[in-house]
C-alpha cells in the first residue's frame, strides 16, 4: 500500500514537473544518456521525495535525422543508485508538445533501455512517426545518499 502511495505521488510529481518550467528543490548538475547509441550530454535534476529517494529528471535533445533507415529508436541507461521496484519514466516533447509518453523497468544492475518506433511500413510505404528535433525527459527514482544504496 505504502509503495503504490509513493509511485502515486511520483507519478502525479511527474506530470506536474512536465507540464513546469522549473522545478521546486531542484539540485542541476550534467550526465550523459544513450539514444540510439549516441552519447548525449544531459541536464539533470533531483527533486527530494523524502530523505532517503528523489526522482531524477534528465533532459536531452534528440535528433531524428531526415536520412534515418532504422525503424527503432531506443533510450538507454544504468542508474547506479537506482530504488528497486521503481520504472523509468520517458517522455518526448516536440516544440513543447507531448509527442510520446512511456514507462520501462529497471534491472538488478541498474541498468535499462526502452525501444520506440521511428518509421513504420506499411503496405510498402514507409512513413516518418519522429522527424527532427525532439527533447527527452527521463525520470528515475534513486537514493539521495551512498549509504541508502541497496
Amino acid at each position: 500500500m505504502n509503495r503504490l502511495v509513493l509511485f502515486s505521488t511520483i507519478f502525479v510529481v511527474t506530470v506536474i514537473l512536465s507540464l513546469s518550467v522549473v522545478p521546486a528543490f531542484a539540485h542541476p548538475h550534467s550526465g550523459q544518456i544513450m539514444i540510439n547509441g549516441h552519447t548525449h550530454e544531459s541536464q539533470t535534476k533531483i527533486i527530494p521525495l523524502n530523505g532517503m529517494i528523489g526522482l531524477e529528471k534528465s533532459t536531452v535533445l534528440f535528433h531524428a535525422s531526415e536520412n534515418n533507415t532504422l525503424p527503432w529508436g531506443f533510450v538507454e541507461g544504468k542508474i547506479a543508485n537506482h530504488v528497486e521496484g521503481y520504472p523509468v519514466i520517458i517522455q518526448i516533447f516536440q516544440n513543447n508538445h507531448p509527442i510520446h509518453f512511456a514507462q520501462t523497468d529497471v534491472n538488478e544492475d541498474g541498468s535499462y533501455e526502452y525501444k520506440f518506433r521511428v518509421l513504420t511500413t506499411e503496405n510498402g510505404n514507409t512513413a516518418k512517426i519522429f522527424d527532427g528535433n525532439y527533447y527527452v525527459t527521463i525520470f528515475k527514482v534513486v537514493y539521495l545518499n551512498q549509504e541508502n544504496f541497496v
